[in-house]
């Protein structure tokens, strides 16, 4: 049986009876959409996730990608090359394609809810193949005419593309780079410089590999300068091509140098490049305008959710592993008394065992309450698109949707890392430190997620600086204003207990973001002490009011039929999440309030051999 375990009815449920985004179906610019279709959409990628790409997840993990150090060619095991081309050839991944480029507009909800199955059936795969739309979206907007011409060919060729930022000695601070970029007589760059860490930079499932680099242009006036805003982008294929036909004319100065040895995902050739080493690294500048930064961002955004979708998507199909593992695994007899022997009693499954019922509860209430921070996050993009095609803007989804992706990113990494290492592989006991069950590579795999793309202390100083600091906590305050409104709509209703409970968070986190910004305007490095902190926090009030919201929208449909949209929802497991995260997670923000109040410089002051 495949490692992958999925919950489509899950995210049916909040898409269509929680956050309701099918009443923007029908109209610009979904009119090509309506439950039915959606539905059929993500029980068909569903299918594929399993049929295509989740066997080759455990055997690349075990069967070594081999880099030959004399040609410098990658050569992938012969399933995991398989399922990459097979998705980068489906349809399934056209659904990301901008409207002009696919003709149809597919809500943006949507395409996260089908991506995770996606990530959570082969997230090695999914690392390599979801980002072609994003590159292929960003050339079609910022592109030359040639440009343009390529991501055509990308999509008619079956190209695979790759983002370039980190080198050695810039790692997280990307404006200290140092790959430089000059210009030819015949318009095009040639870059020199070594890039690290670069993922799925070198493989033999595609004959080119589109990289998107970023280097620091040199004699150009105006261009080149120190830090991120003297970097520029520039496309630098694997194989120089036909600009009009795509056919390959031989190899570029790209080389894959070396593989990373690495702990996880080892189904992903994680190489260092070197660029212009023996042969010129011919590249074009994109849209012929340093911005690089700026349109490097437009890929930079699209993973950072993807990451934290990826985290979400190995909880969840660990979650329902463990509880398989639990309903079926007999060991230890039924607990009646904390002091008297249990012996004589027949066996039972250790689903019936307290502490494994908290442990798959508490598993259920983050995969779940990660998946609606997800989607939700998504349908913030569904209502400014709608918003768009009726010629408005809709501010608060723009800035909601922005200031929600740190938390996206970092919440359910940090978040799914633990629980998966701390509650899924633990049910397993000793079998869950075996290869013969999934979650010792779920463990191995997610842990890289805090990492990439932005650490969580990277992305704990972006969410308070660029998104918090930046209003003045307007936009937080506007969101926190519904999670108040939910408070008191919940009052009265049979989730009274877990409103006051959510009320006492919402509280707590208003004092933290009050304390953290009285820090930072006295003691910013004491202030920053606590950011990690702030972000996680946030992010459990959000998770507990989403999954509040959800069990509200649960017993609506429990009491009333009727109103249910998704068929074979686990109405009295939303409930049961919903009140275990209230219950037991959310009281922790009183607790955090009081550390945040009681940072100080000490650990600023200490010798760094003290620490």
């Amino acid at each position: 049986m495949s490692h992958y375990r999925s919950d489509r009815t899950h995210a049916q449920f909040l898409l269509f009876d929680v956050f309701g985004v099918d009443r923007a179906y029908g109209v610009e610019p979904y009119e090509d959409f309506d439950p039915e279709t959606a539905a059929e959409i993500l029980e068909q990628v569903e299918a594929f996730a399993h049929d295509k790409l989740a066997d080759s997840f455990p055997s690349a993990d075990v069967h070594p990608i081999r880099l030959d150090p004399v040609r410098h060619t990658v050569t992938l095991p012969r399933d995991l090359r398989a399922s990459l081309a097979a998705h980068v050839a489906s349809d399934w991944l056209r659904l990301d394609l901008p409207a002009d480029v696919s003709g149809i507009h597919v809500p943006a909800s949507l395409r996260w809810a089908a991506t995770e199955f996606i990530l959570g059936a082969n997230p090695a795969v999914a690392m390599c193949s979801q980002l072609i739309p994003t590159v292929v979206a960003m050339l079609h907007r910022n592109g030359t005419k040639d440009q343009q011409r390529l991501a055509e060919l990308i999509l008619e060729r079956n190209w695979t593309v790759t983002m370039v930022l980190t080198e050695p000695d810039a790692g997280s601070d990307v404006g200290l780079g140092r790959t430089r970029a000059a210009l030819t007589d015949d318009g095009t760059w040639h870059l020199t410089g070594t890039k690290r860490f670069i993922t799925w930079a070198a493989h033999d499932a595609a004959e080119n590999v589109i990289h998107c680099v970023l280097a620091r242009p040199h004699g150009v006036d105006g261009q080149g300068g120190p830090g991120t805003k003297g970097l520029s982008l520039f496309i630098v294929p694997s194989q120089l091509f036909d600009p009009q036909t795509g056919e390959l004319l031989g190899p570029n100065g790209v080389v894959a140098a070396n593989i990373e040895h690495k702990m996880g995902i080892l189904g992903t050739p994680t190489c260092e490049l070197v660029l212009g080493g023996r042969e010129p690294a011919v590249g074009t500048l994109l849209g012929d305008t340093h911005d690089g930064i700026r349109q490097m961002f437009e890929i930079i955004t699209y993973v950072r959710m993807m990451v934290g979708l990826k985290t979400v998507s190995a909880l969840s199909s660990g979650h329902l592993n463990a509880r398989d593992y639990a309903m079926s695994r007999k060991q230890g007899r039924e607990l009646i008394s904390l002091t008297g022997a249990r012996g004589g009693r027949p066996l039972v499954e250790i689903v019936d065992h307290p502490d494994i019922r908290r442990s798959l509860l508490t598993q259920k209430a983050y995969a779940e309450g990660g998946r609606a921070l997800v989607l939700y996050t998504a349908s913030m993009i569904d209502r400014f698109e709608v918003a768009d095609a009726l010629g408005d803007t809709d501010h608060v989804a723009v800035e909601r949707h922005r200031m929600l992706l740190p938390i996206v990113k970092t919440w359910c990494a940090e978040s799914g890392w633990r629980v998966l290492g701390q509650e899924s592989l633990q049910v397993f006991g000793g079998s869950g430190y075996l290869r013969d069950y999934p979650l010792e590579q779920y463990v191995r795999d997610t842990k890289i997620d805090a990492i990439y793309e932005g650490t969580t202390g990277i992305q704990s100083l972006d969410l308070f600086e660029r998104r918090l600091v930046r209003d003045q906590g307007a936009t937080a305050e506007l969101l926190l204003a519904e999670i108040a409104q939910t408070v008191d709509e919940l009052a009265t209703s049979d989730l009274a207990t877990e409103s006051v409970l959510l009320g006492d968070a919402l509280a707590a986190f208003r004092g933290m973001l009050e304390n953290a910004f009285a820090q930072a305007a006295d003691a910013p490095r004491t202030a920053a002490l606590g950011l990690t902190r702030l972000l996680m926090s946030m992010g459990d009030l959000i998770v507990g009011w989403l999954l509040l919201r959800t069990a509200a929208a649960a017993m609506a449909r429990q009491h009333d039929p009727s109103l249910l949209k998704t068929a074979d929802a686990d109405l009295v497991g939303s409930v049961a999440a919903g009140r275990w995260f209230a219950r037991q997670v959310l009281p922790h923000l009183t607790a955090e309030l009081v550390a945040a109040r009681l940072l100080d410089d000490e650990p600023l002051a200490l010798p760094d051999t003290s620490l």
